[in-house]
């Protein structure tokens, strides 16, 4: 299934799913229970007509760095011996097609994109042969950073927390391997990162295995997986494409997550 939210008319958000060219509005919200319509009763609504937001509201954004070795040799680092975990703030999430607003504070923005993970489930101290029975599904999403803050800093709550550096969506797709498929990012239409999930440090079993030993997720919180090779900066006027897909065909799994770059 294909979860999507969206404002299907002023004031009315709604969780649905995508079919085709169209979204059909649930009952409830994933993370809670949901009622689908009657086949009698299903109304679908032209995606043309909503706006789609970011598909989860999450209490927390576990992100992940240096989960790709190639991405670790581009900064001149080392590959983690565990997982290297921080936060983005909820604050930082903005949906498909909304647009990144470059900080006066940095004068080098960059892009991450990266696979998802939203946690369906509250989950903590999780078996790593259990964990993906707690995963609802995966969405896109961009890891906007502030590269030249993050070198100064030492650390990356600044670089990483400005309000819009978390774009999201479009869809939360239930249905994915997340140790096969590619994580592709393109800039104005050029492609810039493409890269498996298979070659990650740490899949995302082990992921969830390391974090819920930490700290408690909720339902709708996400973990950000960490961002293949490629990684470059942004400008105003860009237009920046996340996707998800398969790696034998390229058939699209979700996306694009489309972001307008603005001053």
């Amino acid at each position: 299934m294909r979860i999507a939210r969206a404002e299907v008319a002023p004031g009315s958000i709604r969780y649905g799913l995508v079919q085709g060219g169209g979204f059909l509005p649930l009952t409830g919200s994933p993370f809670e229970a949901i009622s689908l319509p009657s086949p009698a009763g299903a109304e679908s609504i032209p995606l043309a007509e909503v706006r789609l937001l970011a598909p989860s509201e999450p209490t927390k954004i576990v992100a992940i760095g240096r989960n790709y070795a190639a991405h670790a040799a581009e900064h001149g680092a080392d590959v983690p011996q565990e997982p290297l975990v921080f936060l983005k703030p909820p604050s930082a999430v903005i949906g498909p097609g909304d647009t990144v607003r470059l900080p006066a504070l940095s004068s080098h923005v960059e892009h991450e994109g990266e696979l998802v993970v939203v946690i369906g489930q509250r989950a903590r101290h999780l078996r790593r042969e259990d964990a993906l029975a707690y995963v609802l599904g995966y969405t896109c999403g961009n890891d906007v950073t502030a590269r030249d803050l993050q070198r100064r800093d030492g650390q990356w709550s600044r670089a990483k927390g400005f309000d819009t550096f978390c774009p999201l969506g479009p869809w939360i797709e239930t249905d994915l391997d997340p140790n096969d498929c590619v994580v592709s990012c393109a800039v104005n239409g050029v492609v810039r990162q493409r890269q498996s999930t298979a070659d990650m440090v740490f899949d995302v079993a082990t992921l969830l295995h390391y974090i819920t030993a930490i700290m408690t997720l909720e339902p709708g919180d996400l973990i950000m997986t960490g961002t293949p090779s490629g990684v470059g900066r942004l400008q105003a006027g860009d237009l920046v494409e996340v996707v998800v897909s398969a790696p034998a065909h390229d058939d699209l799994l979700i996306g694009p997550l489309v972001s307008s770059v603005s001053e």
